[in-house]
């Protein structure tokens, strides 16, 4: 009796303690990991335009998602023999943006990006900056910020519709996954601007360093029944550059260009435009 209650208890302790072990570490070298610091280019919260304009400002952002190829989207770690996953789900980001003034010259830059679901992709996803522009001479100025990206994008990575199909896939007649990415970039900018053609240009450069936490976790259930809910955790950080100019088109309009990069990783182009509020 004692040794069938034993079996009994290790039966309901092994589970969880097996699934615990499924969660994956992959190292910074791994490809899980490059995959997860090329798209954290496209996602971490830039600048995106020359700092120093004062008052509240809406506008739109436009940036290229840097694409990854097949090898680097063949896992190495976690999943040694798969196909590669489906990591090219988009090929431009869209966020708006909104900044407002706060006491002591500091700006608050915001964006949020709603939970509605657009060709398989739902990003519930926040952006954030604080920064705090000074005045370095009659042209120059020198700004200091700290951004972070928040949230999630649900989106089929693991096991889309053409790996059901796939006799040859682990996911072959499986639920169409809907894994879940959590981008989890923090990082802190210098920034260095510059007043040219009496205001109306305002190019500026900028360097940066990065800590990027991502967590990523599967959600598919194969043919079996069986749910796959394992979880990837990856930690890194990362030097970044950029530079761009801002145009003032009119009193209360500008246009911005951006070059956003991590060396290691890739690179982004965004544009913004943004319009002043009120007078």
């Amino acid at each position: 009796m004692t040794s069938t209650r034993l079996l009994l208890l290790a039966g309901c302790w092994l589970p969880s303690q097996l699934a615990a072990q499924d969660d994956c570490y992959p190292g910074p070298a791994s490809h899980e990991a490059k995959v997860f610091a090329m798209k954290s280019v496209a996602l971490a919260y830039s600048v995106g335009e020359a700092p120093g304009s004062r008052g509240a400002r809406v506008g739109l952002e436009l940036s290229t998602v840097p694409k990854v190829d097949e090898v680097t989207a063949t896992p190495t770690i976690c999943r040694p023999g798969k196909g590669p996953e489906h990591a090219n789900l988009l090929a431009v980001l869209v966020r708006p943006r909104i900044v407002v003034d706060l006491p002591g010259g500091v700006q608050l830059d915001a964006s949020w990006l709603p939970p509605v679901r657009i060709d398989g992709v739902k990003a519930n996803l926040f952006g954030f900056a604080l920064q705090r522009p000074t005045a370095l001479g009659s042209i120059l100025t020198g700004t200091v910020r700290a951004h972070a990206t928040v949230g999630s994008i649900e989106a089929p990575i693991t096991c889309p519709d053409e790996a059901l199909a796939d006799p040859g896939s682990e996911c072959y007649q499986g639920t169409r996954s809907d894994d879940r990415y959590r981008p989890n970039i923090f990082g802190v900018e210098g920034i260095l601007s510059a007043d040219l053609a009496a205001g109306k240009l305002r190019p500026y450069l900028g360097v940066g360093y990065s800590h990027l936490a991502p967590r990523f976790q599967v959600n598919f259930t194969n043919r079996q029944g069986s749910l796959d809910n394992r979880k990837v955790i990856v930690d890194l950080t990362r030097a970044t550059v950029f530079g761009g100019a801002t145009w003032v088109a009119a009193a209360r309009w500008t246009l911005s260009g951006e070059v956003y990069a991590t060396p290691a990783d890739a690179v982004t182009g965004r544009v913004v435009g943004r319009v002043l509020l009120g007078q």
